[in-house]
């Protein structure tokens, strides 16, 4: 109802504008003939006059009316040069302002829902640089300002910058116009006033704030530089220091492009999730879910057998699933896409020169242009007293001494409760080992929703582990580990503990410290992923803000890109669709915004929901356990933010993934065929329920009158 007052008032102003033809007062002519009839009457009413002005410009500008230069010019012959300067200058910026109020109550939300994700990167720039976007536009008088008024309103700028930028850019315009009415008689036509040298100056003062920040962005990089000598040539135009992920996919890019790169890699080419990580531990996964469904046999009328876990040849499988990808991320491969591939330890001597300590003894040094950092992480180890002498293990150490057991370790305890954690504490003890499972926090997978980090404790527990949250581990005695709880200490024998409570970047070791690259918890980046030298770049764990193996593949395209193409275009890196998944069984994945966060956030959302115990691929297979949760702006089919468990969730979650990144909302999933049986329909179904809350009743309360009159 406000949405239609506003558009009421607009078209009542519009409508009185054409039907009195009140647009022939604002004209050149009209408005001369209309100032000599003023002129007595503001001499008797000052006030009534001034008021009766501001109020007419003010409507002329909210309607976005033509007429407002012509208006500018009269409030000088009128009022002079201070006085009608002064009222224009606040009419204008009072009828600018409720235009823009009306585009943006009245439109804006429609046009985020279709475009949303086109606007977000316009939002950002305009949150960043709103206020020289706006100044610039407001010193062009050439640029219609009733398109600025409408198209900022669409905006995310803050009502306050637009008022004082808006009057401080239109002053100037303003007071030449109003200069110019004081001469009314002598105007022929407004080109004089507004000719090609007026415009240029105007356009030189607009855009005068940028051309300062260029300079002054040119000044602090050479600030940056100063002390170091820059190379007259270059030996590489890429130096990527790391071979996983993130430093694989750079190295790759640039040596599509043609340009000449050195990939340094001081251990294993693939890096962590090759070698320990992604790779191993779900290979590790799919055998203990093998001896999990043996055991679940009656599930399935098949009797239940105890499996005989032969651990050294489930460790065999995993170390021969590592050695058959090995050759994907291997030297010999990228240097027949011709990658210079080093084994050995990199420094950076400065900006431009790397020295890299070969593994066969020789040591050399390479000049280059640019310089990807891609050294990874981390587990991280936490300072508890005895941890040192306990033997603890990692997701990084845990692969060899595995291999030299012949059977699965008696007693397990695993510290820590993220994702990590809950797979390895699921994995080993549906392999026979005794498992606890400790964590800090109150809940395991803090990050998640309630009823998903209940519905992993309850998964857990199912199998068999001992899990304690709330409990802190306070120190260790031989193979015991301490932990408290409400000032009660617990006791927790274990042959293995498997330390997984997070990881961390690797900063040192290859000179980040010498030329005086930013550091924190991860290298200090800006949006296109450089750190404080423009020419040397970070990817992947080591530049954060995400651990994730596909989220360090996505920022190396845009560090390599920059740093080789960086003088002609730059490419802010792109975090708006971030997919997750943690490998429990069943799987929990999730992309966007989940309930807890947009409470966080205050964000209004609906939440659509559909249960896989419905679903008849899921209940052919006994796994109907899980669910789709959908987030979406209250009313509107935008998809915000979803959250699956189920068999398969990671493949699910594609779906929204893709929708998510390209504007599909679900009315178009629901239209989309699925085949059946399959666990994608849940996608389909979990789009039909939110169809089916926005039935339009009113609508089909006619409809069914309709049938009833088709039906005599």
């Amino acid at each position: 109802m406000k949405k239609i007052i506003i558009l009421a008032a607009l078209a009542a102003v519009i409508a009185a504008y054409y039907v009195f033809d009140l647009g022939r007062y604002l004209t050149l002519d009209g408005i001369k003939q209309a100032v000599g009839q003023w002129e007595a009457f503001y001499g008797e009413n000052p006030v009534a006059v001034l008021a009766a002005f501001f109020a007419a410009y003010v409507a002329v500008t909210a309607a976005s009316l033509p007429g407002a230069a012509i208006m500018t010019l009269a409030a000088g012959a009128l009022f002079g040069l201070v006085t009608g300067t002064i009222l224009v200058s606040f009419a204008s910026t009072v009828g600018a302002t409720l235009a823009f109020l009306s585009s943006r109550y009245v439109l804006r939300d429609s046009i985020e829902a279709r475009f949303g994700e086109r606007l977000k990167a316009i939002n950002q720039g305009v949150e960043r640089d709103g206020a020289f976007y706006l100044f610039s536009l407001r010193m062009i008088p050439a640029f219609p300002f009733f398109v600025v008024n409408l198209v900022m309103g669409l905006t995310r700028i803050r009502i306050w910058t637009y008022v004082w930028v808006s009057q401080l850019g239109m002053l100037l315009g303003t007071a030449v116009y109003v200069n110019a009415g004081t001469q009314l008689v002598q105007i022929e036509s407004l080109s004089g006033i507004a000719s090609p040298g007026v415009i240029g100056s105007f356009v030189l003062l607009g855009i005068a704030p940028w051309l300062a920040k260029l300079v002054i962005g040119a000044v602090r990089r050479r600030q940056v530089y100063a002390g170091f000598t820059r190379p007259a040539k270059f030996d590489r135009n890429l130096v990527v220091i790391g071979a996983g992920s993130a430093g694989l996919v750079s190295a790759y890019i640039a040596a599509q492009v043609k340009a000449k790169v050195t990939l340094v890699e001081a251990k294993d080419m693939g890096g962590d999730c090759l070698n320990t990580g992604c790779v191993p531990s779900k290979a590790l996964i799919k055998s203990a879910k093998v001896a999990a469904m043996m055991r679940a046999g009656g599930t399935y009328g098949i009797r239940p057998v105890e499996p005989d876990v032969d651990f050294r040849g489930v460790i065999a499988r995993v170390m021969g699933a590592v050695k058959t990808i090995e050759p994907h991320d291997s030297v010999e491969r990228y240097t027949d896409l011709g990658v210079d591939v080093v084994k050995g330890y990199a420094n950076i001597i400065d900006p431009w020169t790397v020295e890299i300590a070969r593994h066969d003894g020789g040591t050399h040094r390479l000049t280059t242009r640019s310089i990807v950092i891609a050294s990874g992480a981390q587990p991280v180890v936490p300072p508890i007293p005895g941890i040192e002498g306990s033997g603890y293990l990692t997701s990084e150490t845990m692969w060899d001494a595995f291999a030299q057991m012949d059977e699965a370790p008696r007693q397990v305890a695993v510290l820590g409760g993220g994702p990590i954690g809950c797979e390895l504490a699921q994995a080993m003890v549906r392999l026979g080992s005794q498992v606890t499972q400790i964590e800090m926090a109150d809940v395991l997978l803090g990050r998640e929703d309630t009823e998903v980090s209940d519905l992993a404790r309850a998964v857990l527990q199912e199998d068999g582990v001992r899990v304690l949250t709330g409990h802190k581990a306070v120190r260790i005695e031989g193979q015991t580990l301490i932990a408290e709880s409400g000032g009660e200490e617990v006791r927790i024998p274990f042959d293995v503990l498997l330390v997984a409570v997070g990881r961390q970047a690797r900063l040192t070791g290859f000179g980040l410290e010498d030329i005086g690259v930013d550091t924190g918890k991860t290298v200090t980046t800006d949006e296109f992923l450089a750190t404080k030298f423009p020419n040397i770049f970070a990817a992947g764990d080591v530049a954060g803000p995400y651990q994730f193996t596909h989220v360090a593949s996505h920022q190396a395209w845009y560090a390599s890109v920059n740093a080789l193409f960086g003088m002609f275009r730059k490419f802010k890196a792109d975090y708006r669709v971030i997919p997750a998944v943690t490998f429990l069984d069943p799987e929990f994945a999730r992309v966007g915004l989940n309930e807890r966060e947009a409470a966080e956030q205050g964000i209004a959302v609906e939440v659509t929901r559909y249960d896989l115990d419905d679903l008849d691929r899921a209940i052919a297979e006994s796994e109907t356990r899980g669910f789709v949760k959908v987030l979406t702006p209250p009313g509107k089919d935008k998809v915000l933010g979803v959250t699956i468990v189920g068999a398969h969730a990671g493949e699910l979650l594609a779906e929204y993934v893709l929708a998510m990144k390209h504007g599909i909302g679900l009315n178009k999933i629901l239209g989309t065929i699925h085949s059946y049986p399959t666990m994608a329909e849940a996608n389909k179904f979990a789009a039909g329920n939110w169809k089916k809350a926005h039935k339009p009743e009113g609508l089909l309360k006619w409809v069914e009158r309709y049938h009833g009159w088709m039906r005599g």
